[in-house]
């Protein structure tokens, strides 16, 4: 398996230098403690909304790693709920000796430090109590809480991929940017992260997936190639979709 991490990680600072070229280094140039964290209106207000609501967020990872991948994050405020919960994992936490899941009151759409976040599920009304209820009861199951790895996994995103693939209801298509999504830990097969399809993966290293949501992607060394037919989009390592993205059930 040493080869293809090492190929990995080769294609990712290649991937990484594209990507800072067409960006000017906006994505990874800054200090992280004056970075913004700022609301950026995406999710509506919890003191106005009596409704239930859940949300996944997206946004380009700090630093040089936000070239070719993300951060990914869960947040549910139930019916009549003055606050929302987020639900994430953070590495750091971890690496000095405490949980990478992190649970509590936050802001769901402020930017991570300064990049602003990309909504990938939005679940709102009827129902959305009970899907609350599984995204709690799918959280609690997360096998590595107390595990981190930023590549090939477990991270943030193999989190958001466990719940979504416990929580078909969110119907999650990860970016392809989303690097340790296909992260599988000692099994071989699942259900596809967005419930629509099945995958195969080699810890997350080598693997194919096949769903209505996702289309076809093929992982190389932890980076995902891909092609939406549903919405004629590419899927590319660093670049993520490029094309339009929708619902089966839109």
């Amino acid at each position: 398996m040493k080869w293809m991490k090492r190929t990995g990680i080769l294609i990712s600072l290649l991937l990484a230098v594209s990507f800072v070229a067409m960006t000017g280094g906006r994505a990874v140039s800054g200090d992280w403690r004056t970075a913004s964290r700022e609301s950026t209106g995406l999710a509506p207000d919890p003191v106005t909304t009596i409704e239930p609501v859940v949300q996944v967020y997206a946004a380009r990872t700090y630093g040089w790693r936000g070239a070719f991948g993300v951060h990914t994050w869960i947040a549910v405020k139930p019916a009549n709920a003055s606050s929302y919960t987020l639900y994430q994992v953070i590495g750091w936490r971890a690496r000095y000796g405490g949980s990478a899941l992190v649970i509590g009151t936050d802001i769901p759409d402020r930017q991570w430090f300064g990049n602003k976040p990309e909504l990938i599920a939005d679940l709102r009304g009827d129902g959305v109590d009970d899907v609350i209820k599984r995204i709690e009861n799918a959280v609690d199951r997360y096998p590595y809480a107390d595990t981190y790895r930023m590549y090939p996994g477990p991270n943030s995103n193999t989190f958001t991929a466990w719940v979504g693939r416990h929580v078909p209801e969110l119907k999650l298509d990860l970016q392809p940017t989303a690097i340790g999504k296909d992260y599988l830990g000692a099994s071989l097969i699942a259900v596809a992260p967005s419930g629509t399809g099945f995958q195969v993966s080699v810890l997350g290293l080598l693997g194919i997936l096949a769903g209505v949501e996702e289309g076809l992607e093929v992982n190389i060394a932890g980076l995902t190639f891909g092609v939406d037919p549903l919405g004629l989009a590419l899927k590319l390592p660093g670049f993520g979709r490029i094309g339009r993205q929708i619902r089966f059930d839109d």
